[in-house]
């Protein structure tokens, strides 16, 4: 199969998938080894980039989706009429940012880093789905263990957990979260 097939393909699959695709998959599709895939599927994104189309596609932990292109937002908002995404207040900023960079954490060491209940923050991040159960703690009573989800790495533009910005040292405590 020409390149020109294969990127079409790809782009089919991202397309019609709706959510993050695994890039074993792809290449078990279109039968190719993991980094030719990749090849192409970055070929079609570097396509869509430099044409500066509407459609982008992005990578979020190993596997790629289709996306709209972030500059297009305001049209599409006014085209659906629909209210701009509630941001994250600050309680949920902080718990969020405590999982992202603890993960896996309990409710429990949440709460004992923040200094305030969490039951609130975690159940509005586990609605908005940046946050998921992990498991379960291997002690008495086997607490539930939270991380974050792919929604977060979306919401966010990470690729990985891995891209999440270093934390900054506080020199009278020995860093932002007690450990």
């Amino acid at each position: 199969m020409r390149l020109s097939e294969l990127e079409s393909v790809v782009e089919a699959l991202l397309f019609i998938a709706g959510d993050a695709v695994p890039l074993a998959s792809i290449a078990q599709t279109i039968e190719l080894d993991k980094a030719t895939a990749k090849a192409v599927v970055q070929s079609v994104a570097d396509k869509y980039e430099r044409e500066k189309r509407g459609l982008r596609i992005v990578e979020i932990d190993g596997a790629f989706q289709m996306c709209t292109a972030a500059e297009c937002f305001e049209y599409i908002r006014n085209m659906y009429k629909s209210p701009q995404r509630q941001g994250l207040t600050q309680a949920l900023l902080e718990t969020l940012a405590i999982v992202a960079y603890k993960q896996p954490i309990t409710k429990t060491q949440i709460e004992e880093i923040r200094g305030v209940g969490a039951e609130h923050a975690i159940s509005r991040l586990l609605e908005k789905r940046l946050i998921c159960e992990v498991g379960r703690m291997d002690t008495p009573g086997r607490p539930l263990l939270f991380g974050t989800s792919s929604e977060f790495l979306r919401y966010f533009g990470f690729k990985s957990i891995g891209e999440l910005p270093p934390l900054e040292e506080e020199p009278e405590k020995g860093g932002p979260f007690p450990t």
